[in-house]
């Protein structure tokens, strides 16, 4: 990999990440396009660097509501916002447990075609579709809908949501908040919740990733210090404007647009 097919990746990385349109798979598809050649392992430890930079353009982003946070929680004030990061850390344990139990199985799918990748594009579009079905902004409007905050029954089966796609070409904050908004949580607390909850599972990964290559397992060295520099960075720049975009995006309710995009970029992808 050079450094422009890192850069290219890394745009991608950032607006996809953000978008409900799976950032893992349009990763795939890319790499199908350059003709990389990345497998296993390589090709999740790339997706994973080029992560935590968009978890790290969230915290700058949503600096004012994440600072908040991390002071009520640790200093155990018992308010609202301690029991919000509680909520966050429910429903990061369905995600845990994959990453524990089932890492080994998650790395085949990635860097192995686009046959997985069309699939789950196609699930995302039903997702995006029932979700907008059930809560576009007209018929909020007309029945007086106006949604409840996250209670941790729903934490737990966003969670559970998130977990399910870490496969490539489903996508995390479509699935998250179509799952939010299918149980009724508000437009603006979900979008929220949603970049908030892959903070942890998507550090927690990267670290684990620095022991093994401070272990000498060689994590990533098919790829380079340079081109994993200028991905992380292009991602980082690019997530940080694509943050609020989205936020935006789910609260004027504008899903079904990227529903219709999933069903046909999944149908390339199946064709290809």
């Amino acid at each position: 990999m050079d450094w422009i097919d890192a850069l290219i990746l890394g745009i991608v990385q950032g607006l996809a990440e953000y978008l409900p349109v799976s950032s893992s798979g349009h990763l795939e598809i890319c790499r199908e396009i350059l003709g990389l050649k990345l497998q296993g392992a390589d090709a999740l430890e790339f997706d994973i660097m080029l992560h935590v930079a968009t978890v790290l353009s969230t915290i700058v982003v949503l600096w004012n509501e994440f600072v908040p946070l991390c002071k009520s929680f640790f200093t155990i004030a018992r308010d609202d916002k301690f029991f919000y990061v509680c909520k966050i850390l429910l429903s990061c344990i369905p995600v845990a447990i994959v990453g524990i139990f089932f890492k080994d199985f998650v790395e085949r799918f990635f860097g192995s075609g686009l046959l997985v990748v069309g699939i789950c594009l196609l699930i995302t579009a039903v997702l995006l579709t029932f979700a907008y079905m059930f809560r576009n902004p007209q018929h909020e409007r007309i029945e007086g809908v106006k949604g409840h905050d996250i209670t941790w029954l729903d934490a737990l089966i966003i969670g559970c949501a998130q977990a399910v796609a870490v496969l490539p070409g489903l996508s995390r904050s479509g699935t998250t908040i179509a799952t939010g908004l299918l149980l009724g949580d508000k437009r603006d607390k979900i979008a929220q919740f949603s970049f908030f909850m892959v903070i942890i599972p998507i550090l927690g990964e990267a670290l684990l990733s620095v022991k093994d290559l401070i272990g000498g397992e060689g994590v990533g060295e098919n790829i380079g210090t340079f081109p994993l520099v200028i991905g992380f960075l292009s991602s980082f720049i690019v997530g940080c404007l694509a943050c609020k975009w989205m936020i935006n995006i789910v609260k004027k309710g504008k899903l079904i647009w990227f529903a219709v995009y999933c069903m046909f970029a999944g149908i390339l992808c199946l064709l290809w």
